[in-house]
């Protein structure tokens, strides 16, 4: 059964409880008390997080409202970001952000989604949800980037593309396709982290990569629990069910071979410490860059051909 969303709801309500008495006096009375929460948080934390999580918790914990969003990461693993705008057609997209960058003093490429944590930021990001503008402007810098022989880090978090009306007709679905067609050409390392939630094409649209991976709390499928719910059974009420078919799990696409690494959390999940979630993907990262980068541009490329066909697999009974 899942802990969800009750543990992760006290947990959330213990971490209120905590700020606010830190906020409000010193006496030692109040530490005591503050430090007792502390121990109960972090038990309930390890409670809630682990191998043996039911689907839903590893959902509502990619959901988290303070997980690390993508500048978080490039704040903390990346030096000299320079962040590039707009498709050159149309618009620049926030919800999407790409540029360049220092990791441990070798330029790379950035790109990835990115949240908003106040509604005043969650409306400039649109959520994380980026219109055909957001993915154009992604490829564009990373073909710019290729130009360069830069490496690409791809960063994903988002529930979907922006389904809106006006991204259709500007061609969110060409936008996506392209890009998918595109990325496989380019002749450079492409590492892949799927760092919250990876949702369908939204995600698939910057994830072609050489290096796919996961960190253990995030989720990523074709569609999000709620909407499996509501198709297959016409209400949401059946949303645990679905995200345990879904097979979203980090645990569960690593044996698929669909990721190639798991990422480990901090104890709780990632938005319990920004900076040691970060530090631990730091060396992951550092290992798929070197290794990629002893590759010749042909063996890559044949590398990442032969890994996307093998995504493609069929079974005939009998």
């Amino acid at each position: 059964m899942a802990n969800a969303p009750n543990d992760h709801v006290m947990a959330q309500e213990l971490e209120k409880q905590i700020a606010e008495l830190e906020s409000t006096s010193t006496s030692a009375a109040l530490q005591e008390e503050v430090e007792r929460l502390r121990q109960q948080l972090t038990a309930l934390r390890q409670k809630v997080s682990g191998p043996n999580q039911d689907a839903w918790d590893r959902v509502l914990l990619a959901r988290h409202p303070q997980r690390p969003y993508t500048l978080d990461y490039i704040q903390l693993l990346f030096t000299d970001f320079l962040e590039l705008h707009g498709d050159r057609r149309f618009a620049d997209d926030a919800a999407l952000v790409a540029g360049f960058a220092q990791f441990d003093d070798q330029p790379v490429v950035v790109i990835g989604n990115q949240k908003g944590r106040d509604t005043k930021q969650k409306l400039l990001r649109n959520f994380g949800m980026a219109n055909p503008e957001g993915y154009r402007k992604a490829l564009r810098v990373m073909e710019l980037g290729a130009k360069f022989g830069l490496p690409i880090i791809c960063f994903v978090d988002t529930p979907g593309a922006y389904p809106g009306i006006g991204a259709e007709e500007r061609g969110q679905a060409e936008a996506i396709a392209f890009n998918l067609k595109e990325i496989c050409k380019l002749q450079v390392p492409v590492v892949v982290v799927i760092h919250g939630e990876g949702g369908s094409g939204g995600a698939l649209a910057i994830a072609v990569g050489d290096e796919i991976l996961m960190h253990e709390n995030a989720i990523y499928s074709v569609i999000s629990p709620e909407s499996c719910s509501s198709i297959l059974w016409r209400d949401w009420d059946h949303k645990q069910e679905a995200a345990r078919v879904l097979k979203m799990t980090a645990e569960d696409l690593y044996g698929l071979k669909i990721v190639d690494q798991i990422v480990p959390e901090p104890t709780g999940g990632a938005h319990t410490d920004h900076a040691e979630a970060a530090e631990i993907l730091r060396p992951i990262l550092r290992d798929c860059l070197d290794r990629l980068g002893k590759l010749s541009v042909p063996d890559l490329l044949k590398r990442r051909q032969d890994k996307l066909r093998r995504l493609a697999t069929f079974v005939t009974e009998g």
